[in-house]
């Protein structure tokens, strides 16, 4: 049995597949592969382990269709085309809740960095802009005792509403499908409609999944029934939001400040105007980007390999209906 891995994972992954006595071939240059090229490479394997690997359409899983499973080292699975690895009887695997705590950790150190204008006063000491400070200049804002406003109060945004209430006594509101009581019970989190939450939150963090309804739905509608001294942050993903109606927002102060570490296309160019604004902040889709947090994701992807290519239930399937052991 043999799998294709389109990255270089962390090592114990590796490790891991050896042990399972699994050969594995891995794309190690630099340039991303095309879905193309991805697709003449799987057909050489049983098994694809895909690192953000773009293409994964219906498409691909005609041509691929010989795949005994697709594991992929991320939790979000809105680049693939599930219904079609169905019908094509391929399973797919993610890595759910062991990114929980540190893409939270990343929204509040986007909170943080945007409320004290942190990365704007940074590159003023490079510019040699620091000066005689002066009371009245620079400031940002506490967050302690204001509202956070969630949008998706899954396992992550419950993870930042818990530091944000129990070290800041911050008040939750959330917008959601369904009511989370657990959070309610122990952090007073209020479900609200989404008007209210816009309209009553300093801090509005989105964690809701990328789908055809979630798609856009950040635009200068809702940017306007914000406080104007609110912050938006969001680590989902980059279609969450509207990046043209956002810039004009920050640009016209209709919102105070945004944190982005997801943005649509990724990479972002170098020419992008939210780059060089002083109330925003952009990193680079490091919500995972911890060694423990990507070891994790490493062990539950060959985890899911290694139960595929032995015909046994993948331990985290996102498809579970397909019938393993074909």
């Amino acid at each position: 049995m043999k799998v294709f891995i389109n990255k270089i994972i962390p090592e114990i992954g590796f490790k891991l597949l050896e042990e399972a006595g699994i050969e594995f071939t891995v794309w190690k240059e630099k340039p991303i592969l095309d879905r193309g090229q991805a697709i003449q490479f799987c057909k050489g394997h049983d098994a694809f382990l895909s690192v953000g690997q773009a293409g994964l359409d219906a498409d691909f899983f005609k041509e691929c269709n010989h795949l005994k499973v697709v594991a992929l080292h991320s939790v979000g699975f809105d680049g693939v085309d599930i219904k079609a690895a169905t019908a094509n009887g391929i399973p797919i695997g993610n890595t759910p809740n062991v990114l929980n705590k540190a893409t939270a950790e990343t929204a509040l150190l986007l909170m943080l960095t945007v409320a004290r204008r942190a990365l704007f006063l940074h590159k003023k000491i490079k510019k040699g802009q620091w000066g005689a400070s002066q009371p009245t200049q620079d400031l940002g804002f506490d967050l302690a005792g204001k509202t956070l406003g969630i949008v998706g109060l899954g396992r992550i945004g419950t993870e930042l509403a818990k530091i944000c209430s129990q070290s800041w006594g911050m008040k939750i509101l959330y917008h959601n499908r369904g009511v989370n009581a657990q959070a309610e019970q122990e952090l007073g989190a209020k479900l609200v409609s989404m008007d209210e939450l816009l309209a009553k939150s300093d801090v509005v963090s989105v964690h809701t999944a990328l789908t055809p309804e979630t798609k856009g739905m950040f635009g200068m509608e809702q940017f306007k029934k914000m406080k104007s001294s609110a912050i938006f942050i969001n680590t989902a993903r980059g279609g969450v939001h509207k990046e043209d109606e956002l810039i004009e927002a920050l640009k016209k102060q209709v919102i105070w400040g945004a944190g982005l570490d997801v943005t649509n296309p990724e990479p972002m160019s170098k020419d992008n105007p939210l780059l060089e604004m002083d109330n925003a902040v952009v990193f680079p889709h490091i919500g995972s980007a911890t060694k423990e947090t990507r070891d994790k994701m490493s062990t539950c992807a060959v985890e899911n390999i290694i139960a595929g290519l032995n015909g046994d239930p993948l331990p985290y399937p996102v498809n579970p209906e397909v019938q393993q052991g074909r």
